[in-house]
């Protein structure tokens, strides 16, 4: 009955109502069941067309299809218990998130496996010519970059997809907006340069409901990076009034602006401009105009005033890179049984599902021996092009996005190469190390943050509070696909190794690379070093000079690490990143090498056991930043030896998060008379805060959220005078806010969501005295009483908390 159940819909339709229900309700499991409705939403339409499509499915598919019904009944169940479980249960709420999490990830997995390779199979009949059709698209693409500006597509457009539910969905998602949304007149698609828009845009124009609605009135034109806009406004002007002979043979003037009358009343079109760079030349090509519609093609993101909605073009799924891949190397759809298949699947993960990667990559290794082919899967996992052709028609093709960009956004890009493969970033690792070497500050590096976003040449893991004045950079991480990866690396490894100014280990070896041992008798001038070993040591290091040193990124995993001894011969070494991907904290071997780094500024610390940190060891004068995540640092925080005055003079911002073995902050914190920022954040075990916490006069961002032992805020907590931002979210047993809290008349926002035990304010007096105050997000128990605070206060603005929160991070 499973597949029967599947068939009708009716086990869909029951899970999509209750996960809408949970997206209403429930704060921890919100991100999880958007994700679920939004993945079975688009199995809908699917399910309707096999049930009205006639094609008889195998028994074997349709033991994947009662697999799958299973799976959605279980998620059934699943939903029911997020329903039904409290607010206050955080840790019952926590194992449901990671149940959550799992379904997640067992339909996702479903959708980009079985369902594309036996379902479409049958519902889609897709064409087996995709080999012709890349070359006819590289041709087209050759052709344009030669300098054609435009095409018509009205007779001709022989390219289609690569096959596959992603892009057909996709295809079918972008025809909805173009004839089924009149309000919609600029529509987008956006991608990474290689991942197929080119191709999705020319198979929806010759799709025959999008012909007949526009009534084969359609104008494909390439604009590019260096467009000659007088021509091609003309050739638009003479599209759109229907005097297209008049604007190819003349640059006649086109007026800036016509009613609707003066051109009657022709069939609706549809314009394509593809390959657009710039907001100021997208600008130009657009005229307001009813019942005209342009379809942007684009690696960058536009504003919404000027296009309307976007696709996001979406990778391919394993099966059918493989699929791409076998048609590029061998000619068919799948592996030859002659051929290494271990050999193979490792280098089509290595494309990571980039169409015009598996492409390229493919064609490159086509009758080549399995030593060649062995030789090419080493390159590529060092970021290096396996050939002339690989360097040219992929890196080269790509690197076009990075040659467009300013000189210091194009640093910051290239920065990420210095980071593991398939690991989120996280965002203020980035940004303290872009704010040291590039001389800039948070504000900027968080602008060319976006601005690599925009341009889809990295990845921002999307968190509601993002951009935020008093958003807290560690929570969120940044991503980028491996292909812009390995581009940077290429980019960053030209010249000799002693010359780099970046000097990266592109892939985890046990060893550092053979490549800088050779080079050891001179200096290597790298402004940033990374280095990704299993683990390190002494008898694998070698002696190494980097005079120009300022930032060092080691990555590992191992139970105990040697901390290279070439941190010593960093003399201008002002970020140090340090982060365990094993699954337990790791134990440090020579922390002495610390007593050197007297210009460290920034230091990271993720899963290790933080040494004991005293004067004599630690003599960190000039640290700003320290970040201690995923930690073990009770030791090192021991109060009966510790003197932070004397160790960190000038500590301006400190980070706990996760450290499940902190209990008490030790004493002397208290004395750091420079920290302005301190985040002692998810720490489940902290139980109380130093009574003399108001000491810190020059704090002005606390934040102390999810820390579920937390009964009470100290009253001196008055004394922070320049606090500006408290943030006691998720504290469930915090019991009161103080009377004292009306003292602080330099505070702007505070956040009090799910602080379940606060059911009452302080008087009215006492808090009508924050003047300053401009933001409380609390929960609706308490909003009407922030609301009488409004009248007092007048810029104040109380808003009942949206339901943000994802706990990935608990997961480790």
């Amino acid at each position: 009955m499973s597949f029967n159940e599947l068939l009708a819909g009716e086990i869909v339709t029951e899970i999509l109502r209750q996960l809408i229900a949970i997206s209403r309700k429930s704060c921890f499991c919100k991100s999880s069941a958007d994700n679920l409705i939004t993945s079975i939403q688009e199995l809908l339409p699917i399910i309707e067309e096999l049930n009205h499509s006639g094609v008889e499915v195998t028994a074997f598919r349709q033991s994947q299809l009662n697999r799958f019904s299973n799976i959605l009944r279980g998620g059934l169940e699943l939903a029911r218990k997020v329903l039904d479980s409290g607010r206050w249960n955080v840790y019952k709420n926590l194992q449901l998130v990671r149940k959550m999490e799992k379904l997640e990830k067992q339909v996702q997995r479903f959708i980009s496996g079985p369902m594309q390779a036996h379902l479409l199979a049958d519902l889609h009949r897709m064409r087996s010519e995709t080999m012709e059709r890349f070359d006819l698209l590289e041709q087209r693409l050759d052709a344009m970059n030669a300098g054609r500006q435009g095409m018509e597509v009205v007779e001709r457009s022989n390219l289609g997809f690569f096959g596959g539910i992603g892009l057909e969905l996709g295809k079918n998602k972008v025809k909805k907006m173009l004839i089924e949304r009149d309000c919609l007149s600029v529509v987008g698609i956006w991608g990474i340069g290689g991942s197929g828009k080119t191709t999705l845009a020319n198979e929806i124009c010759r799709d025959s409901q999008v012909r007949s609605y526009f009534n084969n009135r359609i104008l494909f034109l390439t604009v590019s990076q260096s467009p000659n806009l007088e021509q091609l406004r003309a050739n638009i002007w003479g599209f759109i009034t229907g005097d297209e002979a008049r604007s190819r043979t003349n640059n006649s003037y086109v007026p800036q602006g016509m009613s609707q009358f003066e051109w009657g009343t022709g069939a609706r079109p549809l314009l394509v401009l593809d390959d657009v760079w710039s907001l100021p030349v997208l600008e130009q090509l657009i005229f307001k105009v009813p019942t005209y519609k342009t379809l942007v093609i684009s690696r960058c993101k536009f504003p919404k005033r000027v296009v309307n909605e976007v696709y996001e073009v979406e990778l391919l799924s394993e099966d059918e890179s493989m699929s791409l891949f076998c048609h590029s190397a061998f000619g068919q759809n799948s592996i030859p049984p002659t051929a290494n298949a271990t050999l193979v699947k490792q280098i089509v993960d290595e494309c990571k599902g980039l169409p015009l990667a598996l492409k390229v990559i493919g064609a490159s290794l086509q009758d080549q021996p399995e030593m060649y082919w062995i030789n090419a899967r080493k390159k590529l996992s060092r970021g290096e092009p396996i050939g002339e052709s690989h360097e040219n028609k992929l890196l080269n093709r790509m690197a076009i996005s990075v040659e467009c960009l300013k000189k210091k956004v194009r640093e910051c890009f290239l920065d990420l190469g210095s980071f593991p493969e398939d690991k989120k970033i996280p965002l203020d690792v980035l940004v303290n190390m872009w704010v040291e070497i590039h001389n800039i500050d948070e504000e900027e590096a968080f602008s060319i943050l976006m601005e690599l976003s925009d341009k889809n040449l990295l990845t921002l893991v999307k968190d509601a509070r993002a951009g935020d004045a008093f958003c807290s950079y560690y929570e969120i991480c940044v991503t980028q696909h491996d292909v812009l990866r390995d581009l940077a690396i290429h980019l960053s490894n030209h010249g000799d190794v002693n010359d780099r100014k970046r000097l990266l280990m592109p892939r985890r070896g046990t060893e550092l690379p053979r490549e800088w041992e050779k080079n050891t008798d001179l200096p290597f001038n790298a402004q940033i070093v990374s280095v990704h070993t299993a683990e390190i040591r002494e008898m694998n290091c070698f002696p190494m000079d980097f005079p120009k040193a300022e930032v060092l990124i080691l990555n590992f995993s191992a139970e105990e690490y040697f901390l290279p001894p070439f941190i010593d011969n960093m003399p201008k070494l002002r970020a140090l990143i340090v982060i365990n991907h094993g699954t337990t904290e790791a134990m440090f071997q020579n922390f002495s090498v610390f007593t050197n780094l007297v210009n460290l500024r920034s230091l990271w610390l993720e899963k290790v056991t933080v040494p004991q940190l005293s004067n004599a060891t630690v003599p960190l004068r000039n640290l700003r930043k320290l970040s201690m995540v995923l930690c073990k640092v009770s030791n090192s925080l021991d109060p009966s030896v510790l003197d932070l005055p004397q160790i960190f003079p000038r500590l301006s911002e400190l980070t706990i998060d996760h450290c499940d073995d902190l209990i008490k902050l030790p004493l002397s914190i208290c004395k750091l008379n420079s920290l302005q920022s301190m985040s002692i954040t998810n720490c489940h075990r902290l139980s109380e805060l130093p009574a003399d916490l108001g000491m810190l006069r020059k704090l002005r961002i606390l934040r102390l959220y999810a820390s579920p032992e937390l009964k009470m805020l100290p009253p001196s907590i008055g004394e922070l005078v320049w606090l500006k931002y408290l943030d006691i979210s998720l504290c469930v047993n915090l019991k009161s806010l103080p009377r004292e809290i009306g003292k602080l008349t330099s505070l702007e926002k505070i956040d009090m969501r799910d602080c379940l035990q606060i059911v009452n304010l302080p008087r009215l007096a006492a808090v009508s005295t924050l003047k300053s105050l401009r933001q409380v997000i609390c929960d609706e128990e308490i909003f009407y009483q922030w609301r009488n605070v409004e009248k007092a206060v007048p810029d104040l603005r109380v808003q009942v908390a949206e339901k943000w929160y994802s706990l990935d991070w608990l997961t480790g």
